[in-house]
């Protein structure tokens, strides 16, 4: 194994997440060539949380673009504080400036307000982790502002000129794949697909999160997630739903899975009416029976 990427596995470790070294590669990769990474998955198998982990793990600051549908360029970059211009408006009426040094002075910095990508862009002190969260939300427009984006790292502001990153940030797109993204996007980036875990990798994981857990409990709970997933479930659960599941288990003060817990904390780990009940019809006793022997 390549030492560098041993050393982002062994610090990822000690930060609580477990990465293998095929991800361990490809971020090391995104560090020296400077170049976006983009993380494909399901959702609640910790895309979001790696962009957390790294930005912890390069001790610089994590700025979150969430995108939605109808996401405006404008909203991602920076507005004008309105408000702000129209009161000092009023307040010059009087005053010796003249029309130009007056348009000059409310658009100056202090009357912009920076969304996420200008934040990340004007960084000074150090680059930071610029993640955009669910871009795969966002529509064909916007993915095409962000290809100019990820390909200068500029922006262009009319009333105050292009603005140029000092240091470029470190960029990772997530998308749960709701549409494709387009191929021109995808050249932009490195890739790396984020699948649910296997049983191994699981287990360590709550072991990683909850070493007051006892070793048959986490046993159990993460085989059955194991089982669940083989459902024909609607929306199978994530990491993320293994580890509310865990926090629900030693929140309640409970030592052991019965049939009845399992189906009364179900919500942890499912998120449809539909799979809940499912879930419910099937022989919860012969299915702990199952896992456990």
């Amino acid at each position: 194994m390549i030492p560098e990427v041993s050393k982002i596995i062994s610090e990822f470790d000690n930060l609580g997440y477990v990465v293998e070294e095929e991800l361990a590669t490809v971020l090391l990769l995104t560090l020296k060539l400077q170049k976006p990474l983009l993380l494909e998955g399901p959702p609640g198998v910790g895309k979001t949380e790696a962009a957390h982990i790294i930005a912890s793990h390069l001790q610089t600051n994590l700025i979150r673009l969430q995108c939605y549908e109808g996401l405006d360029v404008h909203q991602a970059i920076y507005e004008w504080n309105y408000q702000k211009q129209l009161l000092s408006i009023k307040i010059n009426e009087q005053s010796s400036l003249s029309a130009s040094e007056k348009e000059a002075h409310i658009f100056g910095e202090d009357y912009l307000m920076k969304r996420p990508l200008l934040q990340a862009i004007t960084a000074t002190d150090k680059a930071p982790v610029l993640l955009i969260d669910e871009v795969d939300r966002a529509d064909e427009e916007f993915e095409a502002f962000l290809l100019e984006l990820l390909s200068d790292f500029q922006i262009s502001i009319p009333e105050m000129g292009t603005v140029k990153a000092p240091h470029r940030p470190v960029v990772i797109l997530t998308s749960n794949r709701t549409r494709e993204l387009s191929d021109a996007l995808k050249r932009r980036c490195l890739y790396h697909w984020i699948d649910y875990p296997n049983f191994e990798k699981e287990l360590k994981i709550v072991q990683k999160r909850f070493p007051v857990m006892n070793e048959d409990v986490a046993l159990t709970l993460v085989k059955l997630v194991t089982h669940f997933r083989e459902q024909n479930l609607q929306k199978s659960p994530g990491i993320a739903e293994t580890l509310d599941w865990c926090d629900g288990l030693l929140a309640l003060g409970m030592e052991r899975f019965t049939p009845e817990f399992i189906e009364k904390t179900l919500g942890c780990i499912l998120k449809s009416e539909t799979d809940i009940q499912s879930v419910k019809a099937q022989n919860l006793e012969q299915v702990l029976e199952a896992v456990e022997a």
